[in-house]
């Protein structure tokens, strides 16, 4: 059994209208999914199902073989995280501060010293004491991915993670993220339109268009099938394909 396990999961926000439909997949401890399609396609619905933020109309969402439901959702959210590219953090307090309140919400051993860490783990350290509203873009990504490793997670959801980052602070991310699946067990799953990235550090990709999942599987073994030179040409293949 995997860590997370979807299956039939749908959400429909108006009669006959679904945003998502039939999404089936497991996520094993450890493996990086990443999630692809266009605009619309989704993705952001079904994190945010996972997330116990809206709920689903069909199907089930298991997580720590625990069904996701209003009497399970803080246990399970305690073990995870989340990041986006969208959410922003109180502008009015320090990188410190913000940090410090989160470390509390989850009840984190030795808060000071988890902030330190997870502050020197995307380069932000030496603004500890500077307001969150001082930050460029990039910057307030990686304090909310800072902000996202506080607690430890088994489970890490992020939302277009690397956007707004320049390719060198990018490419640590993806480093971190992959270090921390392998080394710790730590079990992600992300969005992205960076179709290279997603080549590089997914164990497995998921395609969805229009609500509903078209292909899902290793991107090696993907690319080899549909006989194609990389992530990019599956994506607009596959697109192809199932339209």
């Amino acid at each position: 059994m995997g860590i997370v396990e979807i299956e039939g999961l749908g959400k429909s926000f108006e009669p006959g209208s679904y945003a998502l439909r039939n999404i089936s997949f497991s996520l094993s401890r450890g493996q990086i999914l990443g999630i692809l399609g266009p605009n619309g396609a989704g993705k952001t619905t079904l994190i945010h199902m996972i997330l116990a933020l809206i709920l689903p109309t069909e199907g089930t969402i298991r997580i720590f073989g625990k069904v996701l439901s209003p009497s399970t959702r803080t246990d399970i959210l305690r073990r995870m995280n989340f990041a986006s590219n969208y959410v922003f953090l109180p502008q009015t307090l320090t990188l410190w501060e913000n940090l410090m309140v989160y470390a509390i919400m989850y009840e984190v051993p030795d808060p000071s010293k988890k902030c330190a860490e997870a502050l020197r783990m995307f380069g932000l350290y030496d603004k500890r004491n500077k307001r969150a509203k001082t930050l460029s873009s990039g910057q307030m990504m990686r304090l909310c991915l800072s902000k996202a490793m506080i607690n430890d997670p088994e489970v890490l959801l992020l939302d277009e993670p690397t956007a707004g980052l320049d390719p060198e602070i990018a490419r640590e991310t993806r480093r971190i993220l992959v270090e921390l699946s392998r080394e710790k067990g730590l079990s992600v799953i992300y969005t992205s339109h960076n179709l290279g990235e997603m080549q590089e550090v997914s164990g497995r990709v998921l395609f969805l268009d229009e609500g509903k999942a078209l292909l899902e599987g290793p991107p090696a073994e993907l690319i080899g099938r549909y006989d194609v030179k990389n992530l990019e040409e599956l994506f607009f293949k596959v697109l192809e394909s199932g339209r």
